[in-house]
């Protein structure tokens, strides 16, 4: 089958090298030739250095490298199955794409968007048939990443919907559905790791180094906040905060810190750019962790209590299932272990407690408890 993928940026191409190596002919677009030219040299590095950790034979790698044709018009996909968009996070832009792919495929072609927090059915909006527009949302990196969360818009048909899972779960990704509401299951739930984070920063309970010491040491998650936000950019990750913030009516929940904004404003993204929370510049010298056992304790259970209310809220709106919540933040963003079974371990009661008495504490609604969670406690039930 023949798979389109328009954006041949880091994620586009991501995509495009996962299709290739599940036996699919690619046809990999950008409207820059030298981003396609940097696409088709990044690929080719990718593969000769799976060759050379001997993770794949070369000729292998010469038939998945094969099987990507990089090409300058979307008129190439008028046989395609498959299209799937990974462009910038615009609105309009993604709705015009759509319109103009709509008309050179075949009508039976998949169209999916590679968004991470907008509304599949408003870019469905856009095609005449909406009924094969559907959210096919890849984590970065596309070829190591498992996760993959499936979102019908309110247009998508069951059929689109099927052929979208088995043709996914082909490639060898583990799929999850999601509701189509802002940031979906992963992007949502995860909200409050760097929100939390950064309220906690921001009143001066512990510097950035100790607030990520607790996380990876106590917490048992892969990178801390900071580390992570640097890692990701503040340029994507603020944006998809501030997304979220505004598409769920201003939400006090997901709201956005000024500490990012002004990192972001300053054109200190992270890594790329050798600036972020940290300083990654040749010599640089970064505060070490204050590694306060009782402090880094305190930090790990408020962080981890938010981001436990928000994966119960998700439950609790039908946004995904019990078990594709617990898949995608242990798969998508490799926590340590399910939200919703660390809600379990540490007690229902003890998370209603904590977020009562930080509620009583701030008066902000940002800590507002969970019905789900407050109803479970009051019934003595588990999530498992």
């Amino acid at each position: 089958m023949k798979t389109g993928i328009i954006g041949s940026g880091s994620m586009g191409s991501g995509i495009a090298q996962v299709a290739a190596t599940a036996g699919h002919e690619v046809l990999l677009y950008d409207n820059n030739p030298d981003a396609l030219k940097r696409a088709q040299a990044q690929l080719e590095k990718i593969l000769a250095r799976l060759v050379e950790k001997g993770k794949m034979k070369p000729k292998e790698s010469d038939e998945i490298f094969g099987r990507v044709t990089f090409v300058d018009s979307m008129y190439a996909y008028k046989d395609a199955g498959l299209v799937i968009e990974a462009i910038v996070e615009n609105l309009d832009v993604k709705k015009g794409v759509f319109e103009q792919v709509e008309d050179i495929v075949p009508h039976d072609c998949i169209l999916a968007t590679n968004t991470s927090s907008l509304s599949i059915a408003s870019i469905a909006s856009a095609c005449k048939d909406p009924s094969r527009m559907i959210g096919i949302h890849f984590f970065n990196p596309a070829p190591l990443m498992k996760l993959v969360e499936v979102i019908p818009a309110v247009q998508t048909s069951p059929e689109t919907r099927k052929r979208s899972n088995e043709l996914i779960q082909s490639w060898g990704k583990t799929t999850v559905t999601a509701k189509d509401t802002p940031g979906f299951i992963v992007n949502r739930v995860a909200r409050p790791f760097y929100g939390e984070a950064l309220r906690i920063l921001e009143e001066g309970l512990a510097d950035a180094a100790t607030i990520d010491w607790a996380m990876a040491e106590i917490g048992g998650f892969r990178m801390g906040p900071f580390t992570l936000m640097d890692y990701i950019g503040h340029d994507v990750n603020y944006t998809v905060t501030e997304t979220v913030f505004q598409a769920f009516y201003y939400d006090p929940r997901y709201k956005p810190s000024f500490t990012q904004k002004r990192l972001m404003e300053a054109g200190y993204l992270g890594r790329k750019t050798g600036r972020g929370f940290y300083d990654y510049r040749e010599g640089a010298q970064n505060p070490a962790p204050a590694k306060d056992k009782k402090l880094g304790e305190q930090i790990v259970w408020r962080i981890l209590v938010m981001l436990i209310n928000e994966a119960a809220d998700a439950l609790y709106l039908n946004i995904a299932s019990r078990e594709d919540i617990e898949l995608a933040m242990t798969k998508g963003v490799n926590y340590p272990k399910g939200l919703l079974q660390w809600a379990d371990e540490k007690g229902i009661n003890h998370c209603v407690a904590t977020l009562d008495r930080l509620y009583g504490e701030y008066l902000e609604d940002r800590y507002r408890c969970s019905p789900l969670l407050r109803k479970m406690a009051r019934e003595g039930k588990r999530f498992f």
